[in-house]
């Protein structure tokens, strides 16, 4: 055993003895009947049958000699899981959020969405039912780049991003332009996301955190005044931090629940035949496939129009030197210059 382990778990200090170290020692403690013979070998064995014990029984008893190492190793262990879970929950809530509010709320991807409609009601002029649609489901989306031109050099989502930069973006061809819609990661990573998975982690979370609240009285309630400390202060402090940032997480998942049942109720997506409610995955995963459809022909476009302005700049700048003219002056044939230029011009020719 490390000799910096006892002090480490002391004290917890992560800096001392790195988590993996003491998870390990955790899980190869001794049970209570082992640890009942080793502790009896000891207290009645002479000094030189201690010697015969071979090393994984010493190690075992060493470990047994840090005061509550259970506990307190319990303890350092879950305060890790605790921070990492909580912060893996966050992500995935905080994504789902952020993707649902930029749908509901996006002024440019709203646009882009009248320009659908708008070329799509006009493919469909000649019918008096398709031609006049208010709406169309979002099942189309990852569709668009399937509809072709007759020569078939361009596809829907194409002509939309070309009309979309000639027309709504100033700053098309530039480095300034933005991407008028949320990026397709964005929306693949809140796909991924199930809430009822969320929810899962969430109570389980707050079930081991009571365990580990409990863990702390005990081992405090256990320890003699000179190792109480700094395990009391710490644990006490994280214990107190982690069940506020519990609760906080909890109402940020189930707004972020909320918005995602307004957005699925704002783009009027009903559930798969079979299932009671529309999952992330439904939803986000159209969007992915649209938007990463978009975004590659905004690219492409994008580099055409810059293409495009950098040709005209040019061309104008030939057309300004043409234009350009000499100007020239008449000389005066008396002036001091001029005689002085004809009086070395005939001394020259002599």
């Amino acid at each position: 055993m490390n000799i910096f382990t006892v002090p480490a778990v002391l004290t917890v200090d992560n800096s001392v003895v790195d988590l993996e170290t003491i998870e390990a020692l955790y899980e190869n403690r001794a049970t209570s009947d082992e640890l009942g013979k080793i502790t009896k070998h000891y207290e009645n064995a002479k000094e030189d049958e201690v010697k015969l014990l071979d090393k994984p029984e010493q190690f075992l008893y060493e470990l047994s000699q840090i005061p509550d190492f259970e506990g307190r190793a319990h303890c350092i262990i879950f305060q890790a899981v605790f921070l990492d879970t909580i912060s893996s929950i966050r992500r995935k809530v905080e994504i789902v959020s952020n993707v649902s509010k930029e749908l509901l709320e996006c002024d440019s991807l709203r646009e882009v969405m009248g320009l659908v409609l708008a070329f799509g009601n006009y493919m469909n002029g000649g019918n008096r039912t398709r031609g006049q649609a208010d709406g169309f489901g979002l099942e189309i989306l990852p569709k668009l780049k399937d509809v072709k031109s007759r020569d078939n050099r361009m596809n829907l989502v194409d002509y939309v991003v070309l009309y979309y930069l000639r027309n709504f973006d100033k700053n098309a061809g530039t480095d300034r332009s933005v991407f008028p819609m949320p990026e397709p990661q964005d929306f693949f990573q809140a796909g991924q996301v199930k809430f009822e998975d969320l929810t899962k982690d969430m109570r389980k979370l707050k079930k081991d955190l009571t365990a580990c609240e409990k863990n702390v009285q005990k081992v405090c309630a256990n320890s003699s005044e000179e190792n109480l400390q700094p395990f009391k202060e710490k644990m006490a402090g994280f214990v107190s931090a982690a069940q506020t940032e519990h609760s906080a997480e909890e109402e940020s998942l189930d707004l972020a629940q909320r918005s995602f049942q307004d957005t699925v109720s704002y783009f009027g997506v009903k559930p798969k035949s079979g299932e009671k409610d529309v999952a992330p995955n439904l939803v986000f995963m159209l969007w992915y496939e649209f938007c990463n459809d978009f975004k590659n022909a905004w690219t492409r476009q994008n580099k055409k129009i810059s293409k495009e302005k950098l040709k005209e700049a040019q061309e104008n700048i030939k057309k300004i030197t043409a234009e350009k003219r000499v100007e020239t002056k008449k000389i005066n044939a008396n002036s001091l210059k001029e005689r002085l230029r004809q009086k070395e011009a005939g001394v020259s020719s002599s």
